[in-house]
């Protein structure tokens, strides 16, 4: 089952919210005021047809005539009336069609079982109420409108703190820690956003000062690790040939990488490196150094490109990246340079779903299908390396083929605009128009 998210913005929402409600309190109000017109107008008129009864009441007895369109006896007269006026009392009644302005009854008894009655529609009178009703709507139209245009001017103020925030927020969470959230959401007026955002910079400080002191006690212990395994090594040197001789040799070697990697990792985290660029010819440097590597890796040059950017650091990364696909994946290894995008893939079981869903991290190898073997740095120093150079480094699983292996694609996405010796990018000048 599919469901279909429809997103709306803030501004949206609250102008509908208070368009709703204006309308319901209008429609409201519009039913009150023209019931309330109503049964006044129909009071009004039941009082002018009984003075209107008492004095043709008067010339009656006095001259023996009918004002008025007054009649006696009366055969249209209704039997409620009727029934009522039978009681020796005077009486009216309104007569509602709906169709037409009701008509108005007054009818009173002249004695000898007579009656003597009156009716009329008041038209006119009538006619106002047509004319309140077409002004509440009216005026209810522009309750409406003006809550909406309300919501969108409140909501629109809202929505863009909040995107603002939004924004600031992104750019934490890509490393610029400088960036503080309630210097971008702030204005005048003092509301939930500001406190938001003095939570979230709160939060963003806390954790800075967390990592800061993890990354600190990580590059302490490998510095401190530096020395010893140094010696080590230099000491595994001096054992006599043979194989445990290799095996020292082998591990403390491998020790004494992992405490390279893990300074590396430090410096990275701590945004101190800065690249030296230079201008390369992107196909034949790869060619070049993959050649050393591995004769057996397959190279594509699909389109060469003129990159400006750290030899060093881009060897460092195609080297990562190239033997976590031999340490986990399955060859074949291909490598394919198509202008200043770089992908190198092998023909194993992919990546981890975690790795997919979070990107590379330190000491974490992923799943068992895909070795097991190793620290998880590889991949984290390629990352680094590449935010050092300005580039995008991605990571998905091909399309399965007919062996059953999906394979692994690492892809380096080399900048337009290479970084400065900064660690930013340039300024670009535009002319005036």
């Amino acid at each position: 089952m599919v469901r279909l998210a429809l997103r709306t913005g803030l501004r949206w929402k609250l102008s509908a919210a208070i368009a709703l409600v204006g309308a319901l309190v209008a429609i409201a109000l519009s039913i009150v005021v023209h019931n309330a017109a109503r049964v006044s107008m129909l009071d009004n008129s039941r009082d002018v047809q009984v003075e209107r009864l008492n004095f043709t009441e008067k010339i009656f007895e006095s001259t023996n005539r009918l004002q008025f369109g007054a009649k006696i006896d009366d055969p249209a007269l209704p039997q409620e009336l009727r029934d009522e006026v039978a009681k020796n009392t005077r009486a009216t009644y309104l007569q509602d069609t709906g169709q037409t302005a009701p008509e108005v009854w007054a009818a009173a008894p002249i004695g000898n079982g007579r009656v003597l009655s009156m009716h009329d529609s008041f038209p006119d009178r009538f006619a106002v109420l047509d004319d309140l009703d077409r002004a509440l709507l009216v005026g209810s139209t522009a309750v409406v409108v003006g809550g909406c245009a309300l919501g969108v001017l409140v909501g629109g103020r809202l929505s863009q703190r909040l995107r603002k925030a939004a924004a600031a927020a992104g750019k934490l969470a890509d490393g610029d820690t400088s960036v503080r959230i309630r210097d971008e959401v702030g204005g005048r007026v003092r509301d939930e956003t500001d406190d938001l955002a003095w939570a979230v910079d709160a939060m963003s400080d806390a954790l800075q000062q967390r990592i800061e002191a993890e990354r600190r006690v990580t590059a302490d212990i490998a510095h401190e690790l530096r020395t010893p395994v140094t010696g080590l090594l230099t000491a595994a040197e001096l054992l006599p040939p043979g194989r445990p001789s290799e095996l020292v040799r082998d591990r403390a070697q491998a020790l004494r990488t992992l405490v390279e990697d893990v300074l590396e990792v430090a410096r990275l985290d701590g945004y101190a490196e800065r690249a030296e660029l230079q201008g390369v010819a992107l196909g034949e440097f790869v060619t070049r150094r993959v050649r050393a590597l591995d004769p057996d890796i397959h190279i594509d040059v699909v389109r060469d490109a003129e990159v400006t950017t750290d030899p060093r650091r881009l060897e460092r990364i195609l080297g990562n990246l190239i033997a976590n696909a031999a340490r986990h994946g399955k060859p074949p290894i291909e490598v394919t340079v198509e202008g200043r995008v770089l992908r190198v893939r092998d023909h194993g079981p992919g990546f981890p779903e975690a790795l997919l869903r979070e990107g590379p991290s330190r000491f974490r190898t992923g799943s068992s299908d895909r070795a097991g073997r190793g620290h998880g740095l590889g991949l984290t120093i390629a990352a680094g390396q590449a935010r050092v150079l300005g580039a995008r480094l991605t990571f998905r699983n091909a399309d399965a083929v007919t062996d059953g292996s999906t394979g692994a694609v690492s892809v380096l996405w080399l900048p337009e605009n290479a970084p400065t010796d900064t660690g930013s990018f340039p300024v670009l000048h535009l002319p005036d128009r």
